[in-house]
């Protein structure tokens, strides 16, 4: 059977990057003061306004106004030229009772999935880490000058044929990048193309390939002078390219007492892990939580009929090898480190230098398979009373 998927992914001055990159920039100067903030950022930007708003609670001392200034300035925009409003307070009381116990529980409901395949050395699907390489080499080539007259804002989507689940070829490839007003629209598409595309997908046959760069023609007035920029709209783009399911929360500008992030973060964990240990060549796992609870009150494995044993045993063996608490994962992944900025552009999966990302409990998951086994083979029914 002939499938097609396809991924998107966008560079660091799209407006929903430049929010992301602020919200979980400012997350990360509160956590490097204070470990136990409790943050919920969000960022709206819009004709050259930013707006700072949220919830939170921290001992840190963090200017938040010069954190969006420092971001505008990383991603090539000019800091003094846009105006700033914040609106912050404190964590509700209410939410903080439920979640501020002696272990940190789950700060809302929620229900979350982690993915992981067989299929590129990260375990993510090539559709997303295809586009990500290329919204990242166009902002390389930007930064670097490879390319002259590149600006910030730019997107790359990428279409990936499959037949059996068995890599056919790209079928598409389409990248918008922003460009100066006299630069030439012939010269920008020559030079994506060799320098982005080629680049990237040098290992890949592209004679059949359909390239569209700048299908609109000309994107001179780009990023949120154009287009209005939300913390969190881009939840696919962060995940896995629409290969798995998506609870719907997004990420960027909570601490990891919002599961939303830290649940996506374990349940990636989970999965990578099963993979990575055999047990399957394609996982999800889903875990669902209730505000207040330290254990997600639902856990579920699908394979996708490429497990060693069925869901269910792999559910039970996933019980047994990992810490599923709220407080355990935030401890075992180091959550309440100063980290975040790092995922909320190009993905927060696949990048092995992140916590969520390693794979370090493929013996456990061993030993779990052995205990799991033990359990099952113990048969209840041969008791018989005296």
């Amino acid at each position: 059977m002939k499938r097609t998927y396809s991924a998107e992914s966008v560079c660091c001055g799209h407006p929903d990057k430049i929010a992301d990159l602020i919200s979980d920039t400012i997350l990360d100067e509160c956590l490097a003061d204070d470990p136990n903030s409790r943050v919920a950022c969000e960022v709206m930007l819009a004709h050259n306004k930013c707006f700072i708003s949220g919830e939170i609670t921290t001992k840190a001392k963090v200017d938040y106004v010069q954190v969006a200034k420092n971001v505008m300035c990383y991603v090539g925009l000019d800091p003094n030229s846009i105006e700033y409003e914040c609106r912050i307070h404190e964590q509700s009381g209410d939410i903080s009772q439920a979640v501020n116990k002696e272990e940190i529980c789950a700060g809302d409901q929620s229900i979350v999935y982690g993915y992981a395949i067989k299929e590129t050395k990260s375990y993510m699907p090539l559709p997303i880490v295809l586009a990500h390489r290329l919204a990242a080499r166009l902002e390389d080539c930007r930064r670097n000058r490879i390319i002259n007259g590149l600006l910030p804002d730019g997107k790359a989507l990428v279409s990936v044929d499959y037949e059996d689940k068995v890599l056919v070829g790209i079928s598409t490839i389409i990248i918008s990048a922003q460009h100066e007003e006299d630069k030439s629209i012939a010269e920008l598409r020559r030079e994506i193309k060799k320098h982005v595309i080629d680049y990237v997908c040098e290992h890949f046959n592209l004679a059949r390939t359909a390239i569209f760069i700048n299908p609109s023609g000309r994107f001179v007035l780009g990023g949120f002078e154009a287009d209005t920029g939300l913390t969190g709209r881009k939840i696919i783009v962060d995940t896995y390219g629409g290969r798995a399911h998506h609870g719907g929360g997004a990420f960027s500008g909570k601490d990891a007492s919002k599961v939303d992030r830290s649940g996506a973060y374990l349940a990636r964990y989970i999965a990578k892990n099963i993979v990575a240990s055999g047990l399957a060549k394609e996982c999800e796992v889903t875990l669902t939580y209730a505000i207040g609870q330290q254990e997600p009150v639902n856990v579920d494995v699908n394979t996708f009929g490429t497990g060693e044993f069925d869901d269910d045993f792999i559910v039970n063996v996933v019980k047994e090898a990992f810490d599923l608490s709220v407080d355990g994962s935030i401890k075992a992944l180091g959550l309440t480190e100063p980290i975040y900025c790092h995922a909320s552009v190009y993905g927060h999966f696949g990048k092995a230098f992140l916590p969520w990302e390693k794979i370090d409990k493929v013996n456990d998951i061993k030993e779990a398979i052995n205990k799991v086994q033990g359990f099952e083979q113990l048969n209840l029914f041969d008791f018989k009373e005296d």
